[in-house]
């Protein structure tokens, strides 16, 4: 199996993390030449194979490798449990929406009709269910957006020319774009669920808070599809 291949099978679905065992490197060093891998990838692989008096880069170059692969660990294990809570906040958020503003008035939706899911107890104070998962998702989501930052990159493997190298640019441009949803998420959660404390009645203002509720929405989902596209991309 060629690096580039070891690569694809290595990369956890949610990390930026490359998992290469440095003697794997050194047994391949004389067939570089011959693998499928870019000229980049190549060029890259023999200068940190490169032999030295006194082998500190190549030393420096293997603690980089295998604390990458440790951190790839844990920021895998965040990803998976940021995309699973997120999950559930949707759904949530779903439900919440449907309760409070899938009618053309306040009287035609389920709350108005006495008929919303978990009960007319939803239809007042805090969405309990939708944001106790945004709480949840919001710190594992933040967490692995930190760790992605924190591990390092030695070999630089975003910069190659081939498929994996292309994809993992396009998941890291995306990490911006979902980190964007995640903020506008939160401030229009804050004003949506907090109306009456921004000057806004759910009776009095509902459509005003129905396009808020619903660009809310519409925000969540596309965040949604984002973490979960940026995740597959990861493990084609």
């Amino acid at each position: 199996m060629g690096p580039l291949a070891a690569f694809l099978f290595a990369t956890p679905i949610f990390g930026l993390s490359l998992q290469l065992d440095p003697s794997y490197l050194a047994t391949q060093q004389q067939a570089l030449p011959a693998m499928s891998a870019s000229v980049a990838d190549l060029d890259l692989a023999s200068e940190v194979l490169a032999d030295t008096e006194d082998g500190a880069p190549q030393s420096s170059m293997a603690e980089d490798i295998a604390h990458r692969r440790r951190m790839g660990r844990i920021h895998r294990a965040f990803g998976i449990g940021t995309w699973g809570g997120m999950t559930l906040a949707t759904v949530f958020g779903i439900i919440q929406y449907r309760n409070l503003y899938a009618g053309t008035t306040a009287g035609r939706t389920p709350c108005g009709r006495g008929d919303a899911t978990f009960g007319q107890d939803a239809c007042s104070g805090l969405p309990a269910p939708h944001l106790a998962t945004v709480i949840v998702t919001s710190a594992l989501y933040y967490t692995t957006f930190g760790l992605s930052y924190a591990m390092p990159d030695p070999l630089n493997v975003s910069e190659g020319d081939g498929d994996y190298a292309r994809r993992l640019r396009t998941h890291k441009r995306l990490r911006w774009v979902h980190f964007a949803g995640m903020a506008a998420q939160i401030i229009l959660g804050m004003v949506s669920s907090n109306s009456e404390a921004f000057g806004l009645n759910r009776s009095e203002d509902y459509r005003a808070l129905q396009v808020l509720s619903t660009i809310h929405l519409a925000i969540g989902l596309t965040t949604y599809g984002t973490v979960t596209y940026a995740g597959a991309l990861m493990i084609r």
